[in-house]
């Protein structure tokens, strides 16, 4: 049996080229004591495996050249050596960017296909759900009465933000996006207040006229000239938590930092970045109030569909582009 895995051949200087990675064959592998064998059924893209693409440190140790690539997926086991996992199980892990996947039953995360669609647990009720959930509540403070503003908010993670803001009691959630299509889904499917194409108009100006009483919590996933607007519009004691900065992955050149930082002392405004993995400890939570906001249909999600492994690479270039609509997701 062939498993098809995709290898980073070398790093990309800006936005990545085809050349830099290639379509491998290889043989299935065994899976070894305390091992289950994960035929995948779907794969995760997302922003961040663009860093990892670089050798640059960061949080999470770069892919390696010449070496499968990965990422979250979710399958189904079918072959197992281990303790608590059984042929014909759904597993989720991280072992994506490949057909099948030999995986530590520590390391693989048991799920029911009949509480959810599988692919959930790769966006709304996973890593990207869990990311919007902790940022917004945790990171940002969110609280009842709020003014929000999200960026990239017809993504997985944004679209998330605005809908728990609003069930949350927001005074008002105000999205960018990047088209009129993506516009008029947050405002007619994912019930934000106001929304805006940021191809349209500067982006500030754009911001005031959305929100002419100013934000309190921004949720960042853009950065460049979404930070600075943002930073603009802060009112007093407002928050803004810095998940993505899709805008500047692919700069060759260090970006230039918002202009008006300055206003934070005005405002006492705080900015803080985070990571998902430092919010684990909400899980629980989260799959409880969330699952439910899913299954009685009152937040709702959306999935880009690609079909193949042969199209992984082309799937994550357009997240880079921003061709999807809510979470990108291979299914095989």
């Amino acid at each position: 049996m062939i498993n098809r895995e995709w290898h980073l051949l070398s790093r990309p200087v800006g936005w990545p080229k085809p050349e830099d990675f290639a379509l491998v064959e290889a043989e299935v592998p065994t899976p070894g004591e305390g091992q289950v064998l994960v035929r995948n059924k779907y794969l995760s893209v997302d922003p961040y495996m663009r860093g990892r693409m670089s050798a640059a440190k960061s949080y999470v140790a770069p892919f390696e050249l010449g070496k499968v690539m990965q990422g979250g997926a979710v399958g189904e086991v079918v072959a197992s050596d281990a303790e608590g996992l059984a042929v014909g199980d759904h597993v989720l892990h991280f072992f994506g960017w490949r057909e099948y996947a030999a995986v530590d039953v520590k390391n693989a995360v048991k799920v029911d296909p009949e509480a959810a669609p599988l692919s959930t647990y790769l966006g709304v009720l996973g890593m990207t759900g869990l990311t919007a959930y902790a940022g917004l509540l945790r990171t940002a403070a969110f609280k009842e009465g709020d003014s929000v503003f999200v960026s990239g908010a017809a993504g997985a993670v944004g679209s998330q933000v605005g809908q728990i803001a609003k069930l949350k009691g927001a005074s008002r959630v105000i999205g960018s996006a990047g088209s009129d299509e993506k516009v008029k889904l947050l405002l007619e499917e994912y019930g934000f207040d106001a929304a805006f194409n940021y191809k349209n108009g500067p982006v500030g100006e754009q911001l005031r006229a959305a929100a002419p009483d100013g934000i309190d919590v921004y949720f960042d996933n853009v950065g460049g000239d979404h930070l600075e607007a943002a930073i603009g519009s802060l009112n007093r004691g407002g928050r803004i938590a810095v998940c993505g900065m899709i805008s500047v992955y692919n700069n060759t050149e260090p970006a230039p930092g918002p202009k008006n930082l300055a206003r934070l002392i005005q405002t006492r405004g705080r900015i803080e970045g985070f990571l998902v993995g430092d919010h684990y400890d909400l899980q629980p939570q989260f799959v409880e109030e969330v699952g439910a906001w899913v299954r009685s249909g009152e937040l709702k999600y959306r999935e880009t569909v690609v079909e193949g492994i042969e199209n992984n690479l082309e799937a994550f270039f357009g997240v880079l582009r921003g061709d999807n609509v809510g979470k990108m997701i291979v299914e095989l």
